[in-house]
């Protein structure tokens, strides 16, 4: 059990893994920043006059009751960018390389089929003329 628990730790994959949160958490970081930043005043622009941002309050004078819209478009607007990323950074270069790989694999897999097919050919014209027995050559009748 241990064997096998060191063997997954020594492939790498722990290591990629490692690499690649600290650097999503950066990631993610750098775009909350962009959007705490530069996004939402744009959108606490849209809301006027209101201190606390676009949004509403329900009860009055009380601030835990102002639902905050704009906070909500921008953790959308964050979670597009970093989702947009992470398909045209990781996703399309990975579906590239699996469509190429795929394909040299099913050109030999059809290469090989069609050899095969050859093969099974003059085996079976082979077996068909006379004279030319082999392993699936009927032996001749015995005369009496």
């Amino acid at each position: 059990m241990l064997k096998g628990f060191k063997d997954f730790l020594l492939r790498g994959n722990v290591l990629d893994l490692a690499v690649a949160v600290v650097v999503g958490t950066a990631f993610t970081a750098i775009v909350t920043a962009f959007t705490e930043y530069i996004i939402e005043p744009l959108i606490a622009a849209l809301g006027g006059e209101n201190e606390m941002g676009w949004g509403f309050q329900i009860i009055a004078d009380n601030p835990s009751t102002f639902i905050n819209i704009g906070a909500v478009i921008s953790a959308a607007i964050n979670f597009i960018i970093i989702a947009a990323v992470v398909y045209f950074v990781l996703i399309m270069p990975a579906n590239a390389a699996k469509k190429r790989f795929i394909t040299e694999e099913s050109d030999e897999k059809a290469s090989a089929e069609d050899l095969l097919i050859q093969i099974r050919d003059i085996l079976e014209s082979q077996a068909s003329q006379p004279g030319q027995g082999g392993a699936h050559a009927k032996p001749a009748p015995e005369q009496s």
